[in-house]
């Protein structure tokens, strides 16, 4: 069961800040070159390929264009994903559009619920659930918003309707710290860009309702844009209901190349998370719920203020600052270590007794569970300055940028434990006494208990990089980053010991080249490096002897050492219009990343135990093909990844897996990583039947995964799956749409996450004889609406853009 803070939300009562970063950059430019050909030519837009705090740019009407252009001068294969994207998958949840769009991105619902998913991205995580190891970047308007204490992402802070594109970016250690497997670009919409207003209203399966106003306008050089979201949501399991609330805002001015704009977040949310359930259970019953409740709330706040600056015809300054504010709280049933152990004393696993001195009378004859509780409490702000500049360099087309960039973060994270009962139906009814202390009777030191603890961290960055253009065809891209880290603990419990003074530092170096074979054939290739230091919570539960509950509760900490990736990436890339039979562009590329010190949450021997430890090197690489073709009024997007994510190194493992030996697994070099599945396929065509009326379908198919817990490779896997999905809008009036979207159209029964239970400490002995537990899929579901546009500007029409 999920025991840890799983990133499920609340209310908002904040504002703050967290890691900051730039958006978007002028370096490397990634603009379509002048000879790309017209049908393939697309207007301008600044490349976020390495963080800035430049606002978001605004670019120009599209020019008559067939397919995204894939030529430019990135040394890496990278997705861009539309807010037309976005809109088609009919989600609430911006991970989903990634799930749809790029290449070698597959979700997962350890949660149970799917508003609050993992995105695994080339076999590295980006999760909300606290605990996870972290290994992307995500930054909206140039701020980094990975959690401060856990690096986790929380997706659904991100209103989906007031995004104006994404960007996900493989190997460029200009992002910063966690940036192992790549980077995710949030560019969200501004008055400049966006005018008009549109209100959107969508209902469908398990209780789904949609609400979501936007407008934005331009008064001379100001401009102004917002958006106010609503989401309510059933869940298809039970305990799982959602209820989202968002908005966004952004004040915008412009003038003689110069631009500012101040733009705030909010977001008060709140989630039920039915983990994963034994598999036995969910096979009687699809929305089953092993232990509840769990519950996680949200409330939080941000403000941004970022600038960009014409210095000279030549030199730009980008500019931001923020401050951050994230508060979140969530409960937890479970089965518990203490039980009845006949001295009218309650006691703990192996008859350690608790220092509470418990009395076991009023429990007799229960079936013993307790309530885990935490809270999180995280205030950040910081800065970033980039220079930009575009002057030739002896004679050749450069583009250079230098920056800098610090982030401040403090934390307070508490948590406790209430005794309880597990009812039939796995529910844990509390019973208002407190689990206390509980001390190992050898040598005296906590094993578990309350915490209070107290985090700060300190990121400061700096970075430069330069692309130059040796020839009209080569381009050589190279810079380095160096990231400085530095954590402190500060235990707030009187004799605690949750303490400690950390910091880590390591020059990251990027260094690449494009050539262009012919105008429409290009090869790329590059070596970058990427750090991750380890997060206040891992520090916080770093010790073998004295396990964490799940990383929910701290204790002793020895130190852990950063974990360091280093990539590979070569392949190629090409476009073509063939005229009256349409226009393509392709890709096909190959990566390699190891990381060293790679962190891992080992469970303990104790259930629902666990700690953090480095365990050595691992190895992700694979290959990304996708392609794009637009013939009239019909688009079509394919893409295939192949993934091979291995351990490197021998150690072991304590696992509830069937195949362990005493409760110990052994990993050996070349065994697989759990939940990276091999093969990844998607499929997805547009079709404008009319003017007005539009259809589409998709099909994805993801492949088979091992379980959490099956690291030695010993066990059947997760099997894999197949989904379809139907869309269709239709324009029934020039300013009113209708639309629909199905999803899981063949009612597939699949799992999208899977680990063990303990089989010999479940609540009821002998209920369930298979140790396998999995978050089952959401069935078949159907949703529709209505848009409707109003005050909206004349302008010439858009070419519809299809996505690779």
């Amino acid at each position: 069961m999920i025991r840890a803070s799983l990133s499920v939300a609340s209310v908002l009562i904040a504002l703050g800040a967290t890691g900051v970063h730039a958006q978007t950059v002028t370096l490397p430019d990634i603009n379509v070159t002048t000879d790309t050909p017209s049908a393939l030519r697309r207007a301008p837009v600044v490349a976020p390929v390495a963080p800035s705090p430049a606002p978001a740019p605004v670019s120009a009407p599209p020019t008559a264009l067939a397919v995204e252009p894939v030529i430019d001068s990135r040394p890496a294969n990278n997705t861009h994903v539309s807010a037309e994207d976005i809109r088609r998958t009919a989600s609430p949840d911006v991970a989903e559009a990634l799930n749809r769009s790029a290449p070698s991105v597959s979700l997962q619902a350890p949660s149970g619920n799917p508003l609050t998913p993992d995105v695994e991205y080339r076999g590295f995580v980006a999760s909300p659930i606290e605990g996870t190891p972290q290994g992307l970047a995500v930054y909206q308007n140039g701020v980094r918003v990975n959690e401060a204490f856990g690096d986790t992402m929380n997706w659904d802070l991100i209103p989906t309707f007031a995004i104006a594109s994404l960007d996900l970016i493989s190997n460029n250690p200009a992002f910063g710290l966690n940036a192992l497997g790549g980077a995710l670009n949030v560019r969200m919409k501004d008055g400049f860009a966006f005018q008009g207003g549109q209100l959107e209203l969508q209902g469908g399966s398990y209780g789904r309702f949609q609400a979501a106003l936007e407008y934005g306008k331009q008064i001379g050089q100001f401009a102004f844009y917002g958006a106010l979201e609503y989401v309510h949501d059933d869940g298809y399991r039970r305990f799982s209901e959602s209820n989202v609330r968002r908005f966004y805002g952004d004040l915008g001015y412009r003038n003689e190349g110069h631009e500012i704009h101040l733009n705030v977040g909010l977001a008060s949310n709140k989630f039920g998370a039915a983990g994963t359930s034994p598999i036995e259970q969910v096979q009687q019953d699809w929305g089953g719920v092993y232990t509840t409740p769990q519950t996680s709330e949200r409330q939080f706040g941000m403000i941004n203020l970022t600038g960009a600056f014409a210095l000279t015809p030549t030199w730009t300054l980008n500019a931001n600052a923020y401050v951050r504010r994230f508060i979140q709280r969530t409960v937890d049933g479970n089965p518990t270590d203490v039980y009845d152990c006949g001295d009218a004393t309650l006691c703990f696993n192996d008859d350690n007794p608790s220092t509470t001195n418990i009395p076991s009378a009023p429990f007799a004859g229960a079936t013993l569970g307790e309530i885990d509780r935490t809270r999180t409490l995280t205030t950040s702000v910081g800065t970033a300055l980039q220079l930009n500049n575009r002057d030739d360099l002896f004679g050749h087309r450069n583009r250079f940028s230098i920056g800098a960039s610090f982030d401040y973060g403090q934390t307070s994270f508490a948590a406790n434990s209430e005794l309880g009962i597990i009812g039939s139906d796995y529910v844990v009814a509390g019973s208002g006494t407190p689990v206390g202390t509980i001390l190992d009777p050898n040598s005296g030191q906590t094993v578990f208990g309350p915490v209070d603890t107290h985090a700060i961290n300190r990121y400061l960055g700096v970075h430069a990089l330069d692309a130059f253009d040796v020839t009209d065809r080569l381009t050589v891209s190279a810079g380095a980053r160096v990231n400085y880290a530095s954590i402190s603990l500060f235990d707030q419990i009187p004799g605690g010991d949750v303490n400690g003074q950390y910091s880590f530092t390591h020059v990251n170096p990027l260094a690449g080249l494009t050539y262009k074979i012919t105008p429409d054939l290009q090869a790329y290739g590059s070596y970058a490096e990427g750090n991750r230091a380890p997060t206040p919570l891992e520090l916080g539960c770093a010790n073998p002897e004295r396990p964490c509950v799940l990383a929910a509760f701290l204790v002793s900490d020895p130190p852990l050492k950063q974990v360091v990736s280093r990539t590979f990436e070569a392949g190629l890339r090409g476009q073509h219009d063939f005229g009256g039979y349409g226009a393509l562009s392709w890709k096909a590329g190959a990566f390699r990343t190891r990381n060293e010190n790679d962190i891992l949450n080992i469970p303990s021997q104790l259930s629902g135990f666990g700690y953090f430890a480095n365990v050595g090197s691992t190895l992700r690489q694979g290959v990304e093909t996708a392609l794009n073709y637009r013939y009239a009024d019909v688009a079509l997007r394919a893409s295939y990844t192949f993934i091979d994510a291995t351990f490197r190194d021998t150690f072991t493992l304590t696992s509830n897996s069937p195949s362990a030996d005493d409760g110990q697994i052994l990993v050996t070099p070349g065994n697989q990583l759990p939940m990276v599945p091999r093969h990844r396929v998607k499929v997805s065509v547009d079709w404008d039947v009319t003017s007005r009326a539009t259809i589409g379908a998709d099909m994805l198919f993801v492949g088979a995964q091992r379980y959490v817990g099956d690291e030695d490779n010993k066990n059947a896997k997760l099997p894999a799956y197949v989904t379809f999905g139907l869309n269709a809008s239709y324009r029934v009036l020039d300013n009113v749409t209708v639309f629909t979207r199905a999803t899981n159209l063949l009612d597939r029964r699949y799992y999208n996450y899977g680990t063990y239970l303990n089989l010999e400490q479940q609540p009821f002995p002998g209920a369930f004889t298979d140790a396998r537990s999995v978050s089952p899929a959401q069935p078949f579901s159907i949703y529709g609406g209505v848009r409707v546009a109003f005050d909206t500007p004349v302008v010439a029409p858009a070419a519809v853009i299809a996505k690779y």
